[in-house]
């Protein structure tokens, strides 16, 4: 026949594995507050991170923005510019003309002069016919 379990053995026993379980319920206590704080660590950083790429985005916008309003006064400033650069060409072309006029003025003028020259040598030419034809005296 077994004998009966000793019951002051068991309490001890029972005691001894009331003990462990506290201990581990102790440890099991510290690593949820540990986790529960690098939890909130975590959520600070990430909000941390947010706030700042939140503000390099509003950095960032408003710096497009001033580069746009910039490239709008350089737009601004080239399209007065391609004005001057039209009345310069409407000028160029009026005094383009009016050179072109010059020169056919000229060449109308040259032409008037040769047929005059031409003229003047015709009639030296007669003059010296005639004199020829009076013959040596």
């Amino acid at each position: 026949m077994t004998q009966p379990p000793d019951p002051e053995a068991r309490l001890a026993r029972l005691e001894a594995r009331v003990e462990e379980v506290a201990a581990d319920a102790a440890a099991a206590r510290h690593l949820a507050a540990a986790h529960d704080r690098d939890i909130a660590d975590v959520g600070v950083k990430v909000n941390a991170c947010r706030a700042a790429i939140n503000a390099l985005g509003i950095q960032t916008a408003e710096r497009f923005d001033r580069v746009e309003r910039r490239l709008g006064g350089v737009e601004g400033r080239l399209g007065g510019v391609e004005g001057r650069i039209g009345g310069l060409e409407q000028r160029v072309d009026v005094l383009e003309t009016k050179v072109d006029e010059g020169f056919a003025q000229m060449h109308r003028g040259f032409a008037q002069m040769r047929h005059g020259f031409d003229q003047t040598a015709a009639g030296f030419a007669r003059i010296a016919t005639l004199i020829e034809a009076l013959g040596p005296r």
